[in-house]
């Protein structure tokens, strides 16, 4: 047994055991003696809201590839944290989030005491994969490590503890338990056999990795050179295994060029991907029928697409599995059709594809082009690429700026808007030897523009590149499209460069083609936050408006 002064002083014994270094969160008279530890012990980053402490420790933990924390008040403070919790739920990233309570003895009163809300676990526990309320303090560390474990534990998601304010300040005695992980799922020996026969035949393959696979990337390394394969991602795949390998095709499979690859396709291998609707048109992709599915997630196998091997368990060890049943060494060239290597040109036909989608995009999106490559010039190989929603991020931030491993791949993937600065901070703070750049629009950004003043006082270094059309683009595109009327889509757009000097941040603005190399290098080259306006009204459109595979029953 442990004794701890408080309940801060516990909340930081559980940290340093996490691995967590940095807490993001605002102070409030219901968790004053977490946030008075933590920052007197490890480092409390004083955001501007709840919504982005969040999303802060949740990019902290994708940088990390672990697990982050933040910790907000009780009540409307936990509301706020909610669209955030979402968030991390659909992604399925760890966050452990701790938010204060009333005084135990007024829990459930009704009586309007300070902060109350009515059933605020039942709140966290719609938006969390796990929540819980910390009894007593002989409990409350059993209560962080399990909310901890089930942050970690795949498929993963926020963990949330609410604590008592009266339980924070007493003396805590902490005992420790072992708790045996559970058993991971593995298919059996026949199914694996079978699954790696029909892999092994493969004349024309392909793969789609997921971020199911992120952790798998040496054996997707060897199964693409054992097999001859394409590899198509997911955006939350990305990085998987480099973007610059000759055999990644990449975020590109809804192209018309990447439909025509599965057409042609005579076994497809998926691995830890939902097919989402924006990455499949809505469900209109069509799979070859010879589909293996891998999965941690048992509900995720033929939920989409029905499957012709659904293999339930962790990538990495199903992926070893299957290569340890696979030929050693593909045949030599001129030994005609063999299993375990593809057809002559098909790996060909694979890395023509892969430039073949990269030059239209690039030729698609006009003068950005030069702001995409000017940016991946000026950036390390390791560097986070945190992106909002927006039509950069959309069209070509998503698919065409290059990544090399899945921790530089920060995103919303629920899809909110506003969330990529906090997700950048986190990110930053989480690396802080290597540079991170945001990509955010100016709607997105006026979501959360408080956090500037957040990136002005902890200075990390941060490139915020704020894409400025006066309003949400992408919406404005659909409307200009289908509809008579523009509706909530125009917006008023600050002076960035004197909001930038209000908060005590560099500026820059890129207003030209021949403007986003030097600005971005120079940029990035500071090792501080710097915010860089791309004026879109100057540097001119893309050849074609950007609209999303959104289906419009009036069009």
């Amino acid at each position: 047994m442990t004794h701890h002064p408080t309940g801060g002083d516990l909340l930081v014994a559980v940290l340093r055991e996490l691995g967590i270094d940095t807490v993001f969160g605002i102070v409030s008279v219901h968790n004053l003696p977490l946030v008075e530890a933590v920052d007197r012990e490890l480092r409390f980053v004083p955001v501007r809201h709840e919504a982005t402490a969040v999303n802060a420790a949740d990019a902290y933990g994708r940088a990390r590839g672990s697990i982050g924390c933040a910790l907000t008040s009780t009540g409307t403070g936990a509301g706020n944290a909610a669209g955030s919790l979402i968030e991390a739920l659909s992604a399925g990233t760890a966050v452990l989030h701790v938010t204060g309570q009333i005084e135990s003895q007024y829990l459930g009163s009704g009586r309007g005491f300070i902060h109350e809300t009515k059933d605020q676990l039942a709140m966290l526990r719609a938006v969390s994969t796990y929540a819980a309320t910390v009894p007593s303090t002989d409990a409350a560390g059993r209560v962080l490590r399990e909310a901890a474990r089930a942050a970690l534990r795949a498929p993963g998601g926020p963990a949330s503890v609410e604590w008592p304010i009266d339980l924070q300040y007493a003396p805590q005695q902490d005992e420790h338990i072992t708790v045996t992980p559970p058993e991971t799922a593995h298919p059996e020996a026949a199914e694996l056999d079978a699954a790696a026969r029909l892999l092994a035949g493969a004349r024309r393959p392909l793969i789609w990795a997921g971020g199911g696979a992120c952790g798998a990337g040496d054996r997707l390394v060897e199964l693409l050179a054992r097999t001859g394969a394409g590899l198509f991602t997911s955006n939350s795949g990305r990085g998987a295994v480099p973007e610059d390998h000759p055999q990644v095709l990449g975020n590109f499979a809804t192209t018309p060029a990447g439909r025509a690859l599965l057409a042609d396709a005579d076994v497809l291998l998926t691995i830890g991907t939902h097919f989402r609707s924006n990455e499949t048109g809505d469900y209109s992709l069509a799979l070859p029928e010879a589909h293996l599915q891998i999965d941690l997630d048992a509900a995720a196998l033929e939920r989409v697409y029905p499957a012709q091997h659904a293999l339930h368990g962790d990538a990495h060890a199903v992926l070893g599995a299957l290569l340890t049943r696979l030929p050693e060494e593909p045949p030599a060239p001129g030994d005609g059709p063999a299993t375990g290597s593809a057809e002559p040109g098909w790996t060909a036909r694979v890395a023509s594809v892969r430039e073949d989608v990269r030059a239209s995009l690039h030729d698609a999106i006009g003068p950005q082009a030069a702001v995409c490559d000017a940016l991946r010039d000026a950036l390390p190989r390791r560097a986070v690429i945190a992106r909002d929603v927006t039509i950069p991020s959309s069209s070509w931030g998503n698919r065409l700026l290059e990544i090399y491993d899945p921790r530089d791949n920060v995103f919303p993937r629920g899809g909110g808007i506003g969330q990529g600065l906090g997700m950048g901070l986190g990110a930053a703070l989480a690396r802080p030897d290597e540079p991170t750049v945001v990509m955010a629009g100016d709607g997105g950004l006026a979501v959360h523009l408080g956090e500037l003043l957040t990136l002005a006082q902890e200075q990390p270094a941060l490139t915020l590149l704020v894409f400025n059309d006066g309003g949400y683009g992408v919406l404005r595109n659909m409307q200009d499209r289908y509809s008579e009327r523009r509706s909530g889509v125009d917006l008023t757009t600050p002076d960035f460069s004197l909001l930038a000097r209000a908060c005590g941040l560099p500026y820059a603005r890129i207003a030209a083609e021949a403007d986003a190399a030097p600005v971005l290098t120079e940029a990035v080259a500071s090792g501080g936050p710097t915010l860089v306006e791309v004026d879109l009204a100057a540097l001119g459109p893309m050849k074609n408006p950007f609209t999303p595979p959104v289906k419009i029953p009036t069009a």
